[in-house]
């Protein structure tokens, strides 16, 4: 027993370390970032002709989720105080003071300009325009909105849309109809999501001060409204990549039955607007567009 403290003392600096390097991977929000992971290697493929190229995929896959990971951690750093009003997001590194903001945007910037750099001297000039262009929407235009207006979920929709591009340019060279097909389904399937959040979480957004549709219109009528809405624009656009020519005729129906699921579920949030049908839509969501994607690349 005598040895215990000595033993302690050399496993605290480890348990920090530990601590540290989870905080650090936690302010990329790795699990938002395994979605840019799988939608722009999935856009990758999509985009190429025959075999892919695996080591290019790989940098502009790895390219992309830096660039992803550098905007989350600096899109904290601007919000540190908002989430530290909400319980959701009052225990992340920044707010709860594990790390400071200046380590914070340093991490933030190293990451994004590698991310950057990757892509434009491993891809294209398109995907890294892209990346650029995600990047600037993300913190000068939809972070500074979300304290102003409730527009800013359809702002943010598109730089949370354009990994699916990247990818696809960074294999082509081009946007085309493909990706711009791609972005489409991104873009639509995220306002329902969103939504459903917004619902969930209105306690919170409230206590922040973020004017959410379910802050300012309290009875979720156009909260609904706007779910049901971009579902039902989802139906016709998820089907789109067999008619360019990016998938077959077993995604088709897929897709089909997965985007009408959709509308069923949005329908009864439109109307019923509880925690129960807004958690449902959520978990819908979540489900609806990995199965989405894996049957447009094995269909492909």
């Amino acid at each position: 027993m005598k040895n215990a403290p000595a033993n302690l003392a050399h496993a605290l600096p480890a348990v920090h370390r530990s601590s540290a390097i989870s905080d650090y991977v936690a302010l990329t929000k790795p699990r938002l970032n395994l979605l840019v992971v799988l939608t722009s290697a999935a856009g990758f493929y999509l985009g190429g002709a025959g075999t892919p190229d695996l080591l290019r995929m790989a940098q502009a896959v790895i390219g992309t989720a830096l660039v992803a990971g550098g905007s989350a951690v600096l899109n904290q750093v601007y919000e540190r105080d908002t989430d530290a009003l909400m319980r959701r997001t009052r225990l992340r590194p920044l707010p709860d003071r594990r790390v400071t903001p200046v380590e914070a945007a340093i991490y933030g910037l190293v990451l994004t300009v590698a991310g950057l750099a990757l892509l434009a001297f491993a891809t294209n000039w398109v995907a890294s325009t892209l990346a650029l262009a995600t990047l600037t929407l993300y913190l000068l235009v939809y972070t500074p909105m979300k304290r102003t207006s409730n527009l800013s979920t359809l702002v943010g929709a598109v730089p949370g849309a354009l990994p699916a591009v990247i990818g696809w340019s960074a294999a082509r060279g081009d946007v085309a109809i493909g990706g711009g097909t791609l972005f489409a389904i991104v873009f639509l399937w995220q306002i329902p999501h969103f939504m459903a959040i917004a619902w969930m979480y209105r306690d919170d957004y409230r206590a922040a001060g973020f004017p959410m549709l379910p802050v300012i219109e309290p009875d979720g009528l156009r909260t609904g409204q706007q779910a049901l809405l971009y579902s039902a624009a989802l139906l016709p656009v998820s089907i789109a990549p067999t008619v360019v020519g990016i998938a077959g005729w077993a995604y088709f129906w897929l897709a089909l039955v997965l985007s009408l699921g959709l509308v069923v579920l949005s329908a009864r949030f439109a109307r019923q607007r509880t925690d129960r049908s807004a958690r449902t839509l959520f978990f819908a969501t979540i489900i609806y567009l990995p199965l989405i994607w894996a049957v447009m690349v094995l269909d492909h």
